[in-house]
């Protein structure tokens, strides 16, 4: 296994460890070469390698033991890291510095210059030296500490928007579960057993879709057509030739993904506004086709609108009806595609109430639901 991995893939500082032991090596190596190019252009003989190298390793070994000291040290209080951080600094540059100039005597015992001169002389080096260690070391420490914070930061919007998600998506309307029920009991109670039948099994399909995809997760839009059949199919058999629901979907978007569930609060709503108050009940018309890059999609009806009243779905507010509401949409649509995609509510003159939706298109494969898969 290669020692500095120099052509591994992902990030440098993805194995800590790995990391510091690369960049060591290859700075006190850097170091070694530097002060020995130095040397011999200034004419020193290749013994100048001999105390060069001493120190290199020396310098080595003390950066490795400020190494852990400092790495005890950098979660500390500021003072109390700062002040030991320059006290051992300090000491390893007089330790450091002591062992060259004995080096350097010990090497040329005929030398003029005293031991303190050759002290003072490498002290001078040795603090410059570990100084720009010390420095690189906290610098590069503190920028792993904030691209962990970073991480740590995105990571938690990332849950804290699943979580939203999933708290969006299990928003949905109980009444209409409750309402399906009390039609099966009905009809039970009637003795009509096939329709009570057609029903729940109806009911059943739709739960298990429901129950059997993530809140967060996103389904192809003829996937979520057929799921908003098997809703109108049980609507239906409540309100028979009342509820009238035309779909016009082009193929060529049948792949595009959208937040499951996303447009059965607009069928219900309009069930509520539309077919319920009116005794011919309502027509409900769902089209889908192409918009440039973003896939369009329209919900309307032929109801008698809604009111500007602040506690109707108009307004963007959960309703009673709904439990959910235009907001809940509006929030799935933004978490989903942020600011790509369009949600506008429209209202004519003479009735009726029109939903329009615009999100870019993103293809995939596509899915079956229904009574026999899932």
């Amino acid at each position: 296994m290669p020692l500095f991995r120099l052509t591994s893939p992902g990030p440098f500082f993805d194995n800590k460890v790995r990391a510091f032991w690369n960049l060591q090596i290859l700075g006190w190596a850097a170091w070694l070469g530097l002060r020995g190019v130095s040397g011999l252009a200034n004419g020193q003989a290749f013994t100048f390698f001999i105390p060069q190298t001493i120190s290199a390793i020396t310098g080595f070994s003390l950066t490795l033991i400020l190494s852990v000291c400092y790495r005890t040290l950098i979660s500390r209080r500021p003072l109390l890291m700062w002040g030991v951080s320059f006290g051992l600094a300090g000491v390893a540059t007089a330790l450091w510095a002591f062992i060259d100039a004995w080096v350097a005597q010990i090497q040329n015992p005929a030398s003029e210059a005293g031991f303190t001169s050759l002290l003072l002389g490498a002290m001078y080096i040795d603090a410059t030296s570990l100084a720009a260690w010390s420095a690189l070391y906290f610098a590069i420490n503190y920028f792993l500490q904030l691209e962990e914070q970073n991480d740590r930061v995105l990571r938690l919007e990332a849950q804290a928007a699943s979580a939203q998600l999933a708290m969006l998506r299990y928003q949905l309307n109980p009444h209409f579960l409750f309402n399906t029920l009390n039609s099966i009991s009905t009809l039970v109670l009637l003795k009509q057993a096939e329709p009570a039948n057609a029903m729940l099994s109806r009911l059943s399909a739709f739960l298990r879709y429901t129950l059997a995809n993530e809140p967060t997760a996103q389904v192809t839009l003829a996937q979520e057509i057929e799921t908003l059949k098997l809703y109108l199919d049980i609507e239906k058999m409540r309100f028979e030739e009342r509820l009238r629901p035309h779909f016009a979907i082009d193929p060529a978007v049948s792949r595009a993904r959208l937040p499951s569930l996303l447009l059965q609060p607009l069928i219900e709503n309009a069930i509520k506004y539309a077919v319920t108050p009116q005794e011919d009940g309502a027509d409900i018309t769902i089209s889908a086709q192409l918009a440039g890059q973003n896939v369009r999609i329209t919900v309307s009806d032929t109801g008698a609108g809604l009111s500007a009243d602040p506690s109707d779905p108009t307004t963007g507010v959960a309703t009673e009806s709904t439990g959910v509401g235009l907001a809940n949409i509006r929030d799935r649509l933004a978490q989903a595609f942020g600011d790509q995609q369009r949600f506008d509510v429209h209202m004519g003159a003479d009735g009726g109430f029109t939903v329009v939706i615009e999100f870019p298109f993103q293809p995939d494969g596509q899915m079956t639901i229904g009574t026999e898969r899932t």
